[in-house]
């Protein structure tokens, strides 16, 4: 008895003496995080000397020069630039919409904020004036399919203030604009306008991918402005009769050649088992994709270069990709997958950051239970500096693709989402509108997480 009680004694001082010495090791990654300029300074560039950088666009060949030269900078032992093709949508130019309300012999004009939908067709050269009705959500547009033919279907998609988690009520409006187009065009609307995929008070209107369906027509698709929309939405339930004017020069050209960017640290002594940690280097095109997702870029080029600061020696090989093409084709996360399968590589464990610069609050894994139960002794030295919970579930667009093909562990960072939507895709997604400090404390607790993962594993 009395050697079963030593032995656990001892096991009790050897976990207190870890913990001490990865609790000293995580405030000197801090030390060096926060009390540094580079990460804020590269998002200033990437954002004010290339801003927006759509996957086919010039801004995506400036950024993937941008990215080569912040990893160098950042200390990395090799940087190279990893090909795939990518889809070229180009908005051709500014959106253009009104309607018209006649009141008598009058016929009052009040013009539309808009955004043509990422991945629409544009209307022609003429534009589209045409009948407008409101459809409220998809059971309604069954019910009334007989009645959208050759009209602009308005969606009145309501962005649920109720749900707690944001994201949530992101993917329940948002699939008004990946689906609502092709549903539309199934019943032969001719176009759809939807509310903007935000809660934001301000009337600037949010783009976003849109996926058709083959089996239907591609009809035009725009997002409005949300006080905009909701003064169009008022008048179609008042029941007044609604004509309106859009007008898209938008398409496709032939696919472009793009790039993921990535740097690495080798492992000392596992070289050939790969830490991934990421962000997606494209944007829309209205912004300069501040926190969508140049927080994400430069979060992980902090990772990197942080750890090389300190003079910390990783066991496994840490690579910092810089994703192309997440947000119309997700080809950049397909291409890093497809060729890591192709090669046998082993990669252990891979993060992304994608939900903005934000304060943090938790990391999302998915990983088998008994692996989560383990990390989540980690908790209490990540709660310092802001992280205070491993939740079950989450990763990243990206690196979704890696599980899919290896089996690999992932997880996402999750900052808090209470302001990422009203920026989210839209003009105000802007350098100004990250704050330095929520930006370094975001790339911390990554450092933090991948400094863990590298000396323990999951």
């Amino acid at each position: 008895m009395k050697g079963i009680v030593w032995i656990l004694a001892f096991l009790s001082c050897i976990g207190a003496n870890a913990q001490s010495e990865d609790s000293a090791m995580m405030r000197k990654i801090a030390d060096q995080v926060l009390s540094s300029p580079a990460a804020y300074e590269n998002l200033r560039v990437l954002c004010k000397n290339v801003g927006a950088r759509l996957a086919g666009s010039p801004g995506m060949l400036k950024a993937e020069a941008w990215g080569q030269k912040a990893l160098e900078a950042a200390g990395a032992d090799k940087v190279w630039l990893q090909e795939c093709m990518v889809p070229n949508w180009n908005r051709g130019g500014k959106d253009e919409a009104w309607y018209s309300i006649k009141e008598g012999k009058n016929v009052k004009k009040t013009a539309l904020d808009i955004l043509a939908l990422g991945n629409s067709m544009g209307t022609g050269a003429k534009g589209l004036l045409l009948p407008a009705i409101l459809i409220n959500d998809f059971n309604e547009l069954e019910a009334r399919q007989a009645e959208v033919k050759g009209k602009i279907v308005v969606f009145n998609n309501i962005f649920d203030p109720k749900n707690l988690n944001t994201f949530r009520s992101y993917m329940e409006s948002g699939a008004y604009r990946r689906q609502g187009p092709s549903l539309a065009a199934k019943y032969g609307a001719s176009a759809v306008l939807i509310r903007s995929i935000t809660a934001s008070t301000d009337n600037n209107p949010h783009t976003g991918g849109l996926l058709y369906d083959s089996a239907y027509p591609k009809i035009p698709a725009a997002a409005m402005g949300l006080k905009d929309a909701d003064e169009l939405i008022a008048q179609l339930r008042a029941g007044k009769e609604i004509t309106i004017f859009y007008k898209s020069n938008a398409g496709f050209q032939p696919d472009a050649v793009g790039h993921n960017v990535i740097g690495e640290l080798t492992g000392s002594e596992f070289p050939d088992r790969y830490i991934t940690v990421g962000g997606h280097l494209d944007s829309w095109d209205p912004a300069e994709g501040a926190h969508d997702d140049g927080a994400g870029c430069v979060h992980s080029i902090e990772v990197l270069r942080a750890l090389k600061a300190i003079g910390y020696k990783p066991r496994h090989t840490i690579k910092v990709v810089l994703f192309a093409n997440e947000e119309n084709g997700m080809r950049g996360g397909h291409k890093y997958a497809d060729e890591a399968r192709a090669k046998g590589e082993k990669h252990v464990f891979a993060l992304e950051s994608d939900a903005g610069g934000f304060t943090p609050r938790s990391f999302g894994f998915s990983l088998p239970k008994d692996k989560l139960r383990n990390i989540r002794a980690w908790v209490p030295l990540f709660e310092p500096y802001g992280v205070t919970q491993f939740a079950d579930g989450g990763g990243g667009a990206d690196i979704g693709p890696l599980r899919a093909a290896l089996g690999t562990p992932i997880a996402g960072f999750n900052p808090d989402g209470a302001r990422y939507f009203d920026l989210h895709h839209a003009r105000n997604d802007v350098f100004e509108n990250v704050n330095k400090r929520e930006l370094d404390l975001g790339a911390l607790n990554m450092a933090l997480l991948i400094y863990m993962v590298d000396k323990y594993g999951l």
